[in-house]
């Protein structure tokens, strides 16, 4: 049995272990479950390929894929940063006129997606929990990388949602009538799977790339939830441990090597390798390139206000940002590849990248009142992108000012990842500002609906205000 079959079986019996992921597992027997909980974890080949089964799931997850239902897309046209080609296409207008339905499938896919990816962690954690069968340092490991994207799911969740159900075994009939929790209690779960990740896991990578869980995957997420809680000192020492590890990481002075599989910028990255189905490069490429000979498939394009904010000497507007003249439109062009025919794969998806640990750092600075350090971590991303040092030509700057400059940065140095823009929008209080003009606005609209569906499967779900 070859690698990449042993890895799609294993993923399978993993699904089945969950006793999730759709309404047909419910009536799988628990003896049958047992076996295939033994299956799996009866020795450490198996356990290793049902982890990496996992990571290969988040190519394909909604949430976590790059195409049309993920975090990076939706995110996206929520934000001031991009915009729909099809104005005719509702469900996914919904999204850029802040007007979701609660039944619009995109939004159910969103959620769903990110759940069963967490019912996937909950089950290797239990597997590993109840196995006598794995080597000890690699039951820790494998938990530690578990517990990671865990956190990272819900990390997505609750920015997204805000108070949602706290799913932490695979007990479906236990599961299917969770009530929402207070965000605080996500958070914790959060921090807690991070700390022992991060206490747990190698620095190095498990499997030779950057695309499993390491040490310094659960700091760089640390670091970004220590930054949404304000706990502005710890966001410091944690991007500072990332930023410090010069030995495998630094920021590349030539953009177009920034979204290369396995660069030295990126912390972590999801491989379309192994995905299932036909080997390609990311989804982020075909979603967001604007081909000049096939633009007729052509979704989204770069909205309007964003380009001035690039001044002329920005690299980063030469190197990713393309124009394509037949519509008329600025598109993401920070990955090159949107061909799923070229081998061989050169771009992975990228979840955590350096840049924006200076990024953290100097945010989590300016407010503790460390100016001039803020000001040379913000400087790091400004002459990357070929601009004057600010530590040069503003000598005495105000924090407002500085703060003021890194949101500027982070707009031009995270667009169309992760809904970055979209999260910084709500965690600073700035939506009204930017939205407020908008006749479709309300401050409800910061959180997206509860899909109607689970809803209506479980009664203890209340639904977010405004919907």
């Amino acid at each position: 049995m070859n690698i990449k079959t042993l890895i799609n079986r294993t993923l399978f019996l993993l699904f089945l272990a969950s006793n999730y992921s759709c309404e047909k597992l419910v009536e799988i027997d628990s003896p049958t479950d047992k076996l295939v909980r033994e299956e799996v974890f009866n020795n450490d080949q198996t356990a290793i390929s049902a982890m990496d089964g996992i990571y290969n799931e988040l190519f394909q997850a909604d949430f976590s894929s790059g195409s049309r239902s993920s975090v990076t897309v939706l995110g996206g046209l929520s934000s001031d940063n991009v915009q729909y080609l099809n104005s005719g296409n509702i469900n996914m207008m919904q999204f850029q006129e802040h007007e979701i339905d609660p039944s619009n499938p995109g939004n159910l896919q969103l959620w769903t997606s990110a759940y069963n990816i967490i019912y996937l962690c909950n089950s290797l954690i239990e597997g590993l929990e109840n196995s006598s069968s794995i080597d000890a340092a690699l039951q820790q490991q494998l938990e530690g990388e578990a517990r990671f994207v865990r956190a990272f799911s819900y990390f997505q969740l609750v920015n997204l949602y805000g108070e949602v159900p706290l799913i932490l075994n695979t007990d479906y009939r236990e599961n299917a009538l969770k009530p929402r929790v207070e965000v605080d209690e996500i958070y914790n779960l959060i921090e807690e799977d991070l700390l022992i990740s991060s206490e747990t896991l190698s620095s190095s990578y498990r499997n030779s790339e950057r695309t499993s869980g390491n040490k310094f995957g659960a700091n760089a997420l640390l670091a970004r939830v220590y930054l949404y809680q304000e706990d502005w000192q710890k966001a410091e020492d944690y991007s500072s441990q990332v930023i410090n590890e010069t030995a495998s990481y630094e920021i590349l002075d030539n953009l177009d090597d920034v979204f290369l599989a396995n660069s030295r910028e990126a912390i972590w990255q999801i491989s379309p390798i192994g995905g299932g189905g036909i080997a390609s490069n990311t989804n982020d490429g075909s979603m967001f390139i604007i081909d000049p000979f096939f633009s007729f498939f052509a979704t989204l394009k770069l909205d309007a206000s964003i380009i001035p904010e690039f001044i002329e000497s920005d690299i980063r507007r030469q190197n990713w940002v393309g124009y394509n003249s037949s519509k008329d439109a600025f598109f993401s062009h920070k990955y090159k590849i949107d061909a799923s025919s070229e081998f061989p794969i050169k771009e992975y998806s990228m979840v955590l990248r350096l840049a924006e640990q200076y990024l953290i750092r100097a945010e989590a600075r300016a407010n503790l009142g460390k100016i001039n350090d803020a000001l040379n971590d913000l400087d790091v991303i400004r002459k990357r992108a070929g601009l004057p040092a600010l530590t040069e030509s503003t000598p005495g700057i105000a924090e407002e000012e500085l703060m003021e400059k890194i949101f500027r940065q982070r707009r031009l140095e995270l667009f169309t990842e992760w809904g970055h823009r979209w999260f910084d929008l709500k965690r600073t209080d700035r939506t009204t500002n930017v939205f407020g003009n908008n006749s479709t606005w309300q401050n409800t609209d910061i959180l997206y609906p509860i899909p109607a569906e689970e809803i209506s499967k479980n009664p203890n779900l209340i639904q977010n205000d405004g919907y």
